[in-house]
């Protein structure tokens, strides 16, 4: 089944809610929808299984028009960040209850409950009550329910948000390898910018109701085509300074000086934003080229094993990401390092225009 959104739109009372989307998603397709809280992702998908009508635009299914057609008639099924599941019935008769409603035969039922209860680890678990249940074994309930239906369309609505670090991490590098054979497509709603990475496949931004790019997810995150884009697809949002290309340089808002050299040497003169991801400032020097910053420490917050400073110069405000625990007086100068190579640039439209090369390393995109 191939899916088609065409310019949908969805006003409610005089708010648009999705704002003129056109997609399509293959066959088997892993897709993962990534925005802030109320950018549209749930109404997306919600218009997609046919749970909401679109104000304008059309959904087709194998080039079929299927904008009107009831959920009922849908091969779909949904799953929402609270795990759902029915507090009387065995885990067996949870994960059974959609086959029943189809009125599939027992024995059918029994084999398809148990090879998806076996996919998802939960096999051992058949009899028992929801309440019997750690967390994580409710949402592998309420995911095999979703799945054991064999439906052509998953919507997974930040499924792994209520759960533990622990449980997150592991559900979130299963999910993709548990679909992998299936012919379903999976729409995965997520507001994380690391979670859309783990998670691979194709990644649509979506902002205020808008796609703001759709594409392969390790594309959009190396190329964002916007400035919108590289805000959301970056966590901490992506660092961003005025700047003005003239005399072979280019000269910051803040007062700092970066070489018009690399994948910036292209630069026509005039006015751009730069762009740089917080991982990419150090405050040691990482190499030859690193440009040296000066600022005035605002804040640091230490998250785990890592440590985000916060640091102001000249009205510009910038977001150091390092490894380890660090404890920088609050507003105390302070030097940090840019890696002229790790820049951004977008146009005074905020379009890309040169985005830093893919570094490889241990056969990965770093």
């Amino acid at each position: 089944m191939t899916l088609t959104l065409e310019n949908i739109t969805k006003t409610v009372g005089g708010e648009t809610h999705i704002d003129d989307v056109s997609m399509t998603l293959e066959p088997g397709s892993f897709n993962v929808l990534l925005g802030r809280t109320l950018a549209g992702k749930t109404t997306l998908m919600r218009i997609m299984a046919g749970l909401e009508p679109p104000t304008k635009g059309r959904i087709l299914v194998d080039n079929a028009d299927v904008t009107g057609m009831a959920v009922q008639k849908r091969n779909v099924a949904m799953v929402y960040q609270q795990f759902i599941n029915y507090p009387s019935m065995t885990v067996f008769d949870n994960i059974a209850s959609p086959l029943k409603l189809q009125r599939v035969d027992k024995a059918e039922i029994e084999k398809r409950v148990r090879s998806t209860a076996e996919l998802m680890h939960i096999e051992h678990l058949l009899d028992r009550l929801p309440q019997e249940l750690s967390g994580g074994q409710q949402q592998r309930t309420a995911m095999a329910r979703a799945m054991v239906k064999d439906c052509k369309l998953l919507l997974l609505d930040e499924p792994l948000v209520n759960l533990d670090y622990k449980l997150r991490e592991e559900l979130r590098e299963e999910i993709p390898n548990l679909l992998a054979e299936r012919d379903t497509i999976v729409v995965y709603a997520t507001t994380e910018p690391m979670e859309a990475l783990l998670l691979g496949g194709k990644c649509a931004v979506m902002h205020e109701g808008r796609m703001t790019q759709f594409g392969p997810t390790t594309q959009v995150y190396h190329n964002p085509a916007s400035v919108e884009t590289g805000l959301i697809f970056s966590d901490p949002p992506i660092n961003l300074v005025e700047a003005e290309v003239r005399d072979g340089a280019i000269f910051m808002k803040s007062g700092h000086q970066v070489p018009l050299s690399g994948h910036l040497a292209n630069l026509g003169n005039g006015q751009y934003t730069l762009g740089i991801r917080a991982n990419h400032l150090s405050v040691d020097p990482t190499g030859d080229d690193t440009v040296a910053m000066q600022g005035q420490v605002e804040l640091a917050e230490i998250t785990g094993s890592e440590t985000f400073v916060h640091v102001h110069f000249n009205d510009v405000s910038w977001v150091i990401q390092e490894e380890g625990v660090h404890n920088p007086r609050l507003g105390e100068a302070t030097q940090f390092y840019v890696d002229p190579t790790r820049l951004f640039a977008f146009d005074a439209n905020g379009a890309l225009v040169a985005a830093p090369p893919v570094e490889i390393t241990n056969g990965k995109a770093a």
